[in-house]
């Protein structure tokens, strides 16, 4: 019932959702966090791509459980959206800590 895919793309909104809403720490508007996103897919089709290739996978998906649509080279397309998730994540919060400890330390 597609469980991954609706995963994925509730973790996205909810990410979107705490920068917008909440941490509001622009992270969107800067060119280091799209140079880092561009680096974490660069490293992710490498590295997914040799783990899902459909020839010979090292992990394998149940086809019940996600969209199906697999780019570039058998990923699956919601790896991305997990991807973009975490290291959004991750960057939004590092930036609410250092804002953090620098009025704390002023």
């Amino acid at each position: 019932m597609l469980e991954y895919t609706a995963g994925v793309l509730l973790a996205m909104a909810l990410v979107i959702a705490v920068e917008l809403l909440w941490a509001r720490t622009g992270i969107f508007r800067t060119a280091r966090y799209w140079v880092a996103l561009a680096i974490m897919v660069a490293f992710q089709v490498l590295v997914d791509g040799w783990l899902t290739k459909l020839s010979a996978p090292i992990v394998s998906y149940s086809p019940d459980q996600f969209s199906g649509v697999r780019f570039p080279w058998d990923i699956p397309i919601e790896d991305f959206g997990f991807g973009f998730a975490l290291i959004t994540a991750t960057l939004i919060l590092w930036e609410v800590l250092g804002r953090r400890e620098s009025q704390a330390g002023a």
